[in-house]
């Protein structure tokens, strides 16, 4: 565990972009080899689009990062935060950082997004997606970007983090969307005992079904102990799944760049059975 430590002390911005990239690869690849679906899309224009706002997302996390650092700093300074409640052998203080982590930076932001109507106009983009496959994890608009990262700082605050273990969790959050947004299938057995612990791409996906109140389902991002917890786990058939949202169906509506970044300030659509009332309406 020190020696973990000492590596992610240490390791460079480009090293953690070469692992992210890789990961991202691998699971691409293997979607050709074991698909969950069988899509009939252009693959690589669909990896297009997705991948631009992977690095939009990438150059909001960039441009914030440093007030990552200064938060950490400043919570490790006064020794601030629930992992310094009690003394922690070094293991439980790692467990204990990524548990809580995960729970405010995705898994409440999460819950928002799709509680609080002017959030979920932005997250909207992630959802219009009808073909889910890896390169969808980082589907998100710049400014989903930024309440994430509001989130995660919360979260710095709340544990007191140090900067070495906010980039294991990063690292961890990043390939773990990646795996189970992945277009790929596993053994249902196996996929189920993954998802008792973790998110599994089975579970996942359940929250990309294009209605509700499967859209509001299975918001972990990592532990999906956290679904568990609060009731908001659910199970779907694959026979029965179908991607998308069900507001913006027609491809012209989620398939290009331009008309992606402007969908937050569309005029908003409420969906059957919406969880936003009348009166929300009425205030647009």
């Amino acid at each position: 565990m020190e020696e973990l430590q000492r590596n992610l002390e240490n390791i460079s911005s480009l090293h953690r972009s070469i692992i992210l990239a890789g990961g991202l690869f691998f699971f691409y690849m293997l979607e050709y080899i074991i698909p969950y679906m069988a899509f009939r899309y252009l693959k690589v224009k669909h990896a297009g689009v997705n991948i631009f706002f992977t690095i939009t997302t990438g150059v909001v996390n960039m441009v914030l990062a440093f007030l990552i650092v200064w938060c950490s700093d400043l919570v490790q300074a006064y020794k601030f935060g629930l992992l310094y409640v009690f003394s922690l052998p070094l293991w439980a203080f790692i467990l204990g950082g990524l548990l809580i982590l995960d729970l405010v930076s995705a898994w409440l932001i999460h819950f928002l997004q799709h509680k609080i109507k002017w959030m979920w106009r932005f997250h909207l983009v992630h959802h219009t997606d009808t073909y889910v496959d890896a390169t969808t994890a980082n589907r998100h608009h710049p400014g989903e970007s930024i309440f994430r990262f509001v989130f995660t700082l919360l979260a710095v605050l709340i544990t007191g983090a140090p900067v070495w273990l906010v980039l294991l969790y990063q690292s961890l959050s990043a390939l773990l969307s990646q795996f189970n947004h992945a277009n790929i299938s596993l053994n249902p057995a196996v996929d189920n005992i993954i998802s008792l612990v973790l998110v599994s791409p089975n579970m996942h996906k359940v929250h990309h079904h294009y209605v509700q109140p499967y859209t509001d389902s299975n918001y972990a991002n990592i532990f999906s102990i956290w679904d568990r917890l609060f009731g908001t786990y659910r199970r779907l058939n694959k026979e029965q799944l179908v991607y998308g949202i069900d507001t913006h169906m027609d491809p012209r509506e989620h398939s290009g760049i331009k008309t992606l970044l402007a969908l937050p300030f569309q005029e908003y659509r409420i969906p059957p059975g919406s969880k936003f009332d009348e009166a929300d309406q009425e205030q647009d």
